[in-house]
């Protein structure tokens, strides 16, 4: 088994729902932080779904308000994910921008 870490970020820039982060097939990963910041002086409220293997969505948080340049902390604990499971992210309006510390554990040891 291989840990890797690695950051996964975007900047969303339209309002359309974007995906920040696919686990790979053959791996499980953990999610431990999710920043989000508002970076273009205006507000934002961002949403942050998790969609599983079966395409099944469930809303992590949808309700993230962000002020003029501010940021925010979307995760209290970490979020476990499994195989193929995709992280995606929305914002009302565009210029926020997102980081997502993750942990992925591989079976095939590279």
């Amino acid at each position: 088994m291989a840990n890797i870490y690695k950051n996964e970020k975007t900047s969303l820039t339209t309002t359309d729902l974007t995906t920040l982060y696919t686990v790979p097939s053959n791996s499980r990963a953990i999610v431990k932080s999710l920043n989000v910041a508002e970076d273009a002086g205006s507000t934002a409220v961002v949403k942050v779904t998790l969609v599983d293997a079966a395409a099944a969505s469930f809303v992590v948080d949808n309700d993230v308000n962000l002020t003029a340049n501010q940021k925010e902390q979307v995760l209290s604990e970490p979020l476990i994910m499994k195989e193929s499971e995709i992280l995606k992210v929305q914002a009302s309006s565009g210029n926020v921008d997102v980081i997502a510390s993750v942990l992925e554990i591989n079976r095939e040891d590279r």
